[in-house]
């Protein structure tokens, strides 16, 4: 049985703790009554209440005008939207599994919603598949998303598509959220761009890419590397053009810089990881960068 809340657990020390506590506080259910999604009871009408909460079919039952009361509800809702297509199952420049780093650096941010007492949520998927989870709190429940989001991500999966992810979320999710989007490498094509400024509108996005491996540099101790999308060995002579190699590092230079203006002009905060030192590090900058962010 996978435990991903125990090794992350002990992975945060105190002093990470302390620098991020309060970044991720939510308000804690109320007793009294107020706006929102969760249905509580009726009442009867008194004069002041909104018309809009009136229930005509309950009320032409009793012959007597009823209002719907809500749940005030006043915990965060934390949604881990997980790339989990199949390149998401390669390993990257220091040979860490990409799902290992995807899988550890959502659980950092549901670990500490959880501590708070949030909601956590998810969807993970690729493009061919995508699956919404419920938003639920505890240990337990955080165990699960993440062994679910973990087990979907292998070399049999779909093709990753961050894009087809986001539009599930766009579907499936109607509350507002401290969304963390976990991905590829973006090649900086617009569709991510388009899917993220509709999920800006009413999400509070952050953004975590998975570095990828650079085919001109790999050098694999357990024999040659592999493709994940053909099953093709990458060939020798990669390692061996410095030409190459020169035009490989300028093209994912040129992608970072898109990546980083679409995503400074949507506001949206962003960290990458190669490994889970620098995962939980990124974690904590990408917090606290998105605390001081600019709100639109």
């Amino acid at each position: 049985m996978s435990s991903h809340v125990p090794r992350i657990r002990t992975k945060l020390s105190l002093p990470a703790h302390r620098l991020v506590r309060g970044l991720l506080d939510g308000e804690y259910a109320a007793v009294q009554t107020g706006r929102s999604m969760d249905f509580n009871d009726l009442r009867e009408y008194v004069r002041g209440d909104d018309v809009k909460d009136l229930d005509w079919k309950a009320s032409a039952r009793s012959r007597t005008l009823l209002v719907k009361r809500y749940a005030a509800v006043r915990k965060h809702s934390v949604l881990l939207a997980v790339s989990t297509g199949r390149s998401m199952a390669a390993s990257n420049d220091a040979e860490v599994k990409k799902r290992d780093l995807a899988v550890f650096c959502a659980g950092l941010v549901g670990w500490l919603a959880t501590r708070n007492g949030d909601l956590v949520g998810m969807v993970h998927g690729d493009a061919e598949r995508q699956l919404a989870l419920p938003f639920a709190s505890g240990e337990l429940h955080l165990e699960r998303t993440l062994a679910t989001a973990y087990d979907a991500t292998t070399l049999q999966a779909g093709p990753s598509d961050v894009v087809a992810v986001l539009r599930a979320v766009a579907r499936s999710v109607r509350r507002r959220t401290i969304l963390l989007v976990v991905c590829d490498d973006d090649d900086g094509s617009p569709e991510p761009a388009q899917a993220l400024r509709r999920l800006v509108v009413q999400h509070e996005v952050l953004l975590v890419s998975v570095g990828d491996v650079d085919p001109t540099g790999v050098r694999r101790r357990d024999g040659a590397s592999v493709d994940i999308d053909t099953g093709r060995a990458l060939p020798a002579w990669l390692r061996e053009d410095p030409v190459l190699q020169a035009e490989y590092a300028a093209m994912v230079t040129a992608q970072d810089d898109r990546l980083r203006d679409v995503l400074e002009s949507l506001g949206i905060v962003h960290e990458r990881i190669h490994d889970e030192e620098s995962a939980i590090r990124a974690v904590f900058r990408l917090l606290e960068r998105h605390r001081h962010a600019r709100r639109r």
